[in-house]
Order: structure tokens, then C-alpha cells, then sequence
């Protein structure tokens, strides 16, 4: 198994077609017809299905083009390595956040690092719910939760939870569910993004059961920073990221909910498999780590266990 082999064969594979494989190699179709041929007949397995407009992996050649793509990949990583010392990133960084998460911490390191490396041009594009970055163009998205399913590399960069909460004032006034059915009986700030259904609560257990609840209430909104304000002003409850209320509930503006119930939601760089990973969007990424790992150590983002459970 050559690198020209796999890299031709994982080229046909993402194409799925004769003619633009041939056009983006400069040669017929009939000539990557044949080499396809060629390839299959040294393995002795048939790697892809021909039909006269497209071609298809076969299950052996599914097993194939995984295990290249890793290969090439590892390849890529050991050739990127070596060239640390004399390589400069440039061209364009396309990066997807969102919004609240781009501003605290992207878009001070988007410019930090532009100052660095002055031949790297820098495009963030916030939205409410990540984009689909092989479609769109993105190098990079930086995502919570879980990771999506494809071949996708991820990198973690910071453990997150997402807890219940709400304002000192709003318990004071309507009092803390005890129970999860209680939220019934209390307006829910509900966050309407991704394709999740929005008012329809999920979590995890420390006792590693699974439980859901549905809610309700009069506010709600795709932009999480003004869900936040209007739970800190005391217009209800909501479930919010770890990162952004630990320093609320050290300060004693933030109660934390049912805190035995909550959602894993882990800060994730994503990014294209790791063969085309250039070193723009690593050092982007190791950049931004570094930014966070930093301000986590000035503020940290972990809520402990004694401001979870401590008395209210």
C-alpha cells in the first residue's frame, strides 16, 4: 500500500466520480479507470462499484479508504512535526463559533494571533448553532457537546458542564424546584438553537441515569448572552454553560438548580482530518487553548462541589 496509492484512492473515494477525480489530477478518466483497475487487481479485491455516472466503495474498499485516510493522516502529522521549526502559516483561517464563547475568548485570540502571524487573514463567523464546515468552507469550529458523527478530528480543550440556574433574587421571590417535575410550576428561559427541540430538557445523572423534562415559560431567544441577562435579572430559570457562570455563582448572583442533574457539553476544537490539517488552524488551536487554560487559571470554570451543593 503505497502513499500515491492511498492518496489516489481516497481522492477517487471523496469524488465519487471518474471525471472530476481526472480533472483535478490533470489525466483522462479512462486513465484513472485503468489505475483503479491496476490497484485492485494487485490487492485482489474489488474496491469500488462502476456505474456509467458514478462510483461507490464496495464493503472492502470501505475498509480501505478508512484505513488510508488514518495512514495518510499519520503520515502528514510525523512530515508536519519535522517541518515545525521552518514552517509560517498564511492564507485564509475561516473559523464558526458562537456568539458569547467567540467574543470572551476567539476574538481576542483571532487578533493576537493575526498580530503573529501577519500572513494568515482571519475570518470568524459567529451563529447560533455550528455550521457544517466541510460544506461551508470552514477550517475550523469551535462546538460544545457532543461531537458530530463523521470523520472529523476533534480536539478537547476544555471540560464543560451545563447546569440549571438562576438568580439569587428569582429564588428568593419563587423559591428552588426540589424535584425535577417542579419546574412545571416555574418559568424556563429556553434557548432555541441547533435542531434540538428547544423546550424539552435532557440530562445525565450522577447516578449515570438519563432524565428529561419538559418546560416552560414566557422568554426565549437563539442568543444565549441575552437568555443569560434575563435569567440574571430574575425572569426565570435556565440551563447555561459552566464556563460562563462559574464566576456569577462564586460572587453569589447564580444559584445552581438540581445540581445532581446536568449536561456534558465539553469545549471542542473541530476541524477536517488530520492530513489536511495545515499549521495555521494548529497553532489556532494551540493559541486559543492557551488562551483559555489561562483565563480558567485566573478565573477558574469549574464550580465546585461545595458551591454546588453548599447551603443555599
Amino acid at each position: 500500500m503505497s502513499e500515491s496509492d492511498m492518496s489516489f484512492f481516497v481522492l477517487l473515494a471523496r469524488h465519487e466520480s471518474f471525471v472530476e477525480t481526472a480533472r483535478e489530477l490533470g489525466v483522462t478518466a479512462s486513465a484513472v479507470s485503468r489505475r483503479l483497475a491496476r490497484l485492485e487487481d494487485r490487492l485482489g479485491v474489488r474496491l469500488m462499484n462502476r456505474t456509467t455516472r458514478r462510483v461507490s466503495l464496495t464493503g472492502e474498499g470501505e475498509v480501505y479508504f478508512a484505513k488510508a485516510v488514518r495512514l495518510l493522516g499519520e503520515i502528514e502529522e510525523l512530515e508536519s512535526s519535522l517541518r515545525t521549526a521552518r514552517e509560517r502559516p498564511s492564507g485564509l483561517l475561516r473559523i464558526n463559533a458562537t456568539f458569547g464563547f467567540s467574543r470572551a475568548y476567539i476574538a481576542p485570540t483571532a487578533a493576537l494571533f493575526s498580530e503573529r502571524y501577519p500572513d494568515v487573514d482571519v475570518q470568524l463567523v459567529v451563529s447560533d448553532a455550528p455550521l457544517n464546515i466541510i460544506e461551508q468552507g470552514f477550517d475550523l469550529n469551535i462546538r460544545f457537546g457532543h461531537p458530530p458523527s463523521s470523520n472529523l478530528v476533534q480536539r478537547l480543550l476544555h471540560r464543560n458542564r451545563r447546569f440549571m440556574c438562576a438568580s439569587a433574587s428569582y429564588i428568593q421571590k419563587f423559591g428552588s424546584p426540589k424535584v425535577l417535575k417542579d419546574l412545571s410550576h416555574h418559568d424556563c428561559i429556553v434557548l432555541r438553537q441547533e435542531h434540538d427541540i428547544y423546550d424539552i430538557w435532557k440530562f445525565e445523572g450522577l447516578d449515570g441515569e438519563s432524565a428529561s423534562v419538559r418546560v416552560n415559560g414566557r422568554l426565549s431567544t437563539n442568543d444565549g448572552e441575552m437568555a443569560r441577562e434575563w435569567m440574571l435579572g430574575g425572569r426565570g430559570i435556565m440551563l447555561r454553560s459552566e464556563w460562563d457562570i462559574a464566576s456569577h455563582v462564586r460572587e453569589g448572583r447564580i444559584r445552581v438548580i438540581l445540581p445532581d442533574y446536568f449536561q456534558t457539553a465539553n469545549i471542542l476544537a473541530i476541524y477536517p482530518e488530520r492530513h489536511n490539517l495545515t499549521a495555521k488552524v494548529r497553532l489556532f488551536v494551540d493559541a486559543l487553548a492557551e488562551c483559555i487554560q489561562s483565563s480558567n487559571a485566573a478565573s477558574p470554570f469549574q464550580i465546585t462541589n461545595q458551591q454546588l451543593h453548599g447551603p443555599r
